[in-house]
């Protein structure tokens, strides 16, 4: 498909300036190389903002966006409608965030519930500002990643929640087996403007560039009830607030090394593990007035604790000691919340075709679990979780089969003697029926392997394989 993204004007190529006998830095289309092919000259000493709006850093900014395929926001204009409109007004748009008279759209409100009650309020910006987003992102991302923590994990490149898990469990077998679990109440709700803009502008000297950012932070919030204005946050669902936070609390990982704790940080999910419980609650108390005094936000005193790691759960996982050994576990909440998410899938899945819906449905939703959860698996789980699915599945197509004589005919079909398939015209349930030997006997494993069913231990065998 071809980028709506192409040189408009005169010299907002990448390459355009060559030859030519200008100084780049005298054109309107600003520097000539691509920001991440490396350069001599520090980054502050250009303009970010024309960086960011440089042709080459603009196509991949819109290969990410398009990429991940996310809804339309308050404009009403998808990933191709967006695409389409770009190809005439890309030139007026870049003009007009040149001359700071570019208006962010609001960001369209969507709440989703939280597997622990309540719900996490979304702000989906237009495609449009997604694209500008994803363009700021990828210049500021070089300039600050460097400096982060090695303690932090969340929306960093080269790392991830495995990473701090295995972390986690490192600080734990080294002694440290209490941990001061901090919850930030509603965080991305309720970042201070002014504490965000300071932080920023340590290294962003580039003023256009922070005032575009600024704009980004209070476009507002549509809702079913019309616009509200945005005095504090940064609303998830842009490609910029996860930078934005890191920005933030890196003042909170700075502080914590300062004081010599060792932690895990993934954006704001923040465990700190000490030696005992009386120093862990010295650190809650210090940390939580840090925290609202310095970086102006709340800390969720509910849900933070002072406690053993086996007693909390840390990006879904828990942990485990064994004979001295601490190993990476899944507690019952994460277990209950993926059987509720298979069986809401299931009931929605009635009446489809099993291979379609197999395909379409239940394999991603396997496949991702499994990559995310399986340092936590253990093979008596993942053995049951396959012989559950797999008698969801059969009870699927019990229920499919409907009448008693067409439930007794298909079994005879899958080679099941007369006087055996019989058994189809009981009365009972279609979870029972699931779990008769003779459904069992009829249809397989290598039946649902046919049809191409992720399979949970065979690839869990494969990760294994693979991390030794």
């Amino acid at each position: 498909m071809r980028t709506p993204l192409k040189a408009e004007g005169r010299n907002h190529n990448c390459a355009a300036s060559a030859g030519t006998g200008r100084n780049p830095g005298e054109d309107e289309g600003g520097a000539e190389g691509c920001p991440w092919m490396g350069t001599n000259s520090d980054p502050q000493t250009r303009g970010l903002l024309e960086r960011a709006l440089e042709s080459c850093n603009m196509k991949l900014a819109w290969r990410k966006v398009r990429s991940n395929m996310g809804s339309e926001g308050v404009d009403g204009r998808t990933i191709a409608d967006t695409e389409l409109y770009l190809r005439s007004e890309w030139p007026r748009i870049r003009q007009s965030l040149l001359d700071e008279t570019y208006q962010p759209y609001p960001v369209r409100r969507v709440e989703i519930p939280k597997p622990g009650g309540g719900v996490r309020k979304l702000g989906i910006p237009t495609v449009i500002d997604r694209l500008i987003q994803q363009a700021i992102c990828q210049i500021l991302s070089p300039i600050f990643d460097p400096g982060f923590s090695n303690s932090s994990y969340g929306f960093r490149p080269g790392r991830n929640a495995h990473d701090a898990i295995r972390a986690a469990r490192e600080h734990q077998q080294g002694g440290k087996q209490w941990v001061v679990d901090l919850d930030l109440k509603q965080f991305f709700d309720e970042v201070n403007h002014d504490v965000l803009m300071s932080r920023l502008g340590r290294k962003v000297k580039d003023k256009r560039l922070k005032r575009l950012i600024n704009a980004y932070l209070k476009s507002g919030v549509m809702c079913s009830d019309g616009m509200q204005a945005t005095e504090k946050g940064t609303p998830q669902g842009g490609p910029l607030s996860p930078l934005l936070s890191n920005i933030l609390l890196d003042d909170l990982d700075k502080e914590l090394e300062r004081r010599g704790h060792s932690f895990c940080r993934y954006a704001d999910d923040c465990n700190i593990y000490v030696q005992s419980q009386i120093a862990g609650e010295r650190v809650m108390q210090g940390i939580t007035a840090y925290l609202e005094g310095t970086l102006k936000l709340k800390v969720n005193k509910e849900k933070s604790a002072v406690a053993r790691p086996w007693k909390r759960k840390f990006l879904g996982f828990s942990f485990l000691k064994v004979f001295g050994e601490i190993k990476e576990t899944l507690p019952s909440v994460t277990m209950k919340r993926f059987h509720s998410k298979v069986k809401k899938l299931f009931h929605e899945g009635l009446g489809r075709n099993v291979g379609r819906f197999i395909k379409e449905n239940l394999n991603p939703v396997l496949r991702g679990w499994l990559q995310y959860f399986h340092p936590g698996v253990s093979w008596k789980l993942i053995t049951s979780l396959d012989f559950w699915i797999r008698r969801r599945l059969r009870c699927m197509i019990w229920r499919q089969w409907k009448r008693p004589y067409t439930r007794m005919k298909r079994l005879m079909g899958l080679g099941i003697p007369h006087f055996r398939a019989e058994y189809a015209m009981n009365r009972r349930g279609p979870w029972w029926n699931s779990g008769l030997p003779v459904l069992r006997q009829a249809i397989t494993p290598a039946f649902f392997q046919s049809l191409e069913l992720y399979n949970l231990e065979d690839n869990f065998r494969a990760m294994r394989t693979t991390s030794t």
